[in-house]
């Protein structure tokens, strides 16, 4: 009989400043997050703007698991395996649509949109069955904040709200940009394959320290100012709100600043029917103060990324392959600002885009140099004289500091650590 391997020891692998490398591309660490963080907490999934209409469904997934995000025929946004339970077919294999029914194109079995089987294929073959037995399997827990879609496979739980925690005012701060305070994703989404693992996108999405240099010839071409938001300069801040939730905010610049829309690179002059709508929904003073911070740039543990004009949804399809799913933000009430914000996020993340492409070539040379055992930890030290608490009790830095990080590690440990 051969030995088992051994369980990785995460006291050993994860420490407060430094992270070994093997936790990146160990294959069994990538099986054991699947368990302990995609399957049992709580994970961005869509938006109920996707779904707008009974019967509506759009294809999804929980991590490498998909599922079916349904607007049921009795008026509940569900979500269904996409896996027939006669032999494992994949039941839909459309993006989306609209059907009260779903039909295995294997065998024909039919079910409702609620999941229910309906009916089988030459049905005499089996008489007297208990269809309730042979339901579509369903994510037992779904959450709804604001229009964010969440799901878990854990029957048991903190709430979505409680695990949310400090990150639902990143998201009210995101809708109150809205004349009427809701989000509506209808630009369709783009796919980026990468060759790295997910946890390489995960610390990136709010690290202020690479942009001016990752970045740095985009800045150049632009000539927009937006580097000095990343220099040393900056009043920005990084923010770990707990449970894995960061936050690059970009607030105390935009503040000092002063000029309403100049998070988005323009003026109040060239947008003039969304400053209307927005003054009438919230009043002139309200108005000016939600232009001049602008949207956030916030990453909810572990899949949903904000990114001031774009939202992205991680994808972890092996322990070096990861998805990301991209669409440009559209606010319901701002057909104005929504082109310019769907043309943007062409220009940065589409197919000749050039912020993402800058990304995706650091988290692919991420993932090669983690393979390297010397040195063999990674190390994350910046700024950690100077972190403090805020008002709110979380713990903040300087816009370059490794404030998130560091606590999406210590989020991290805890999940891989914990039995329950």
């Amino acid at each position: 009989m051969t030995d088992q391997p051994r369980d990785p020891d995460y006291r050993t692998l994860i420490e407060p400043t430094r992270v070994r490398s093997v936790v990146y591309h160990d294959p069994r660490i990538f099986e054991q997050e699947l368990e302990r963080i995609w399957h049992k907490s709580w994970v961005y999934v869509g938006h109920a703007s996707e779904v707008p209409n009974k019967n509506d469904y759009v294809t999804k997934s929980i991590g490498p698991t998909p599922v079916l995000m349904v607007h049921d025929r009795d008026g509940k946004i569900s979500l269904l395996l996409n896996k027939c339970p006669h032999r494992g077919n994949q039941l839909c294999a459309y993006r989306e649509g609209n059907r009260g029914t779903f039909t295995c194109p294997y065998h024909s079995w039919t079910f409702s949109n609620t999941g229910d089987l309906i009916g089988y294929a030459y049905a005499d073959g089996y008489e007297n069955a208990d269809k309730s037995k042979f339901s579509l399997g369903k994510v037992p827990r779904v959450g709804i904040y604001r229009g964010f879609v969440f799901g878990s496979f854990a029957s048991e739980g903190p709430s979505l709200e409680k695990h949310l925690g400090g990150a639902k005012a990143s998201i009210d701060q995101l809708l109150e940009n809205s004349p009427e305070g809701e989000l509506e994703l209808t630009a369709g989404f783009l796919q980026h394959r990468t060759k790295a693992n997910w946890k390489f996108m995960l610390e990136n999405e709010t690290d202020g320290y690479h942009p001016a240099f990752v970045h740095g010839s985009v800045f150049q071409v632009t000539d927009s100012g937006i580097g000095k938001l990343y220099g040393p300069q900056s009043t920005a801040l990084t923010r770990d709100f707990g449970n894995g939730h960061t936050e690059f905010d970009l607030r105390p610049e935009w503040r000092r600043i002063g000029k309403p829309l100049e998070w988005f690179g323009t003026n109040e002059a060239r947008f003039p029917d969304y400053v209307h709508a927005m003054e009438q929904a919230y009043g002139a003073e309200r108005a000016r103060k939600i232009m001049i911070d602008g949207t956030p740039h916030l990453m909810i543990f572990p899949n949903l990324f904000i990114a001031e004009i774009q939202l992205f949804v991680l994808q972890p399809i092996a322990v070096d392959e990861t998805i990301q799913h991209v669409t440009a933000l559209q606010f319901k009430g701002a057909p104005e600002l929504n082109r310019r914000l769907r043309q943007q996020t062409m220009g940065s993340v589409g197919p000749a885009g050039l912020l993402l492409a800058d990304d995706t070539e650091m988290y692919e040379r991420n993932h090669r140099g983690a393979v390297i055992n010397d040195p063999e930890w990674v190390t994350l030290t910046r700024g950690l004289h100077r972190e403090h608490r805020d008002n709110n009790g979380y713990l903040v830095g300087h816009s370059t500091d490794e404030v998130p990080q560091r606590g999406i590690w210590r989020h991290y440990a805890e999940l891989m650590t914990s039995r329950g």
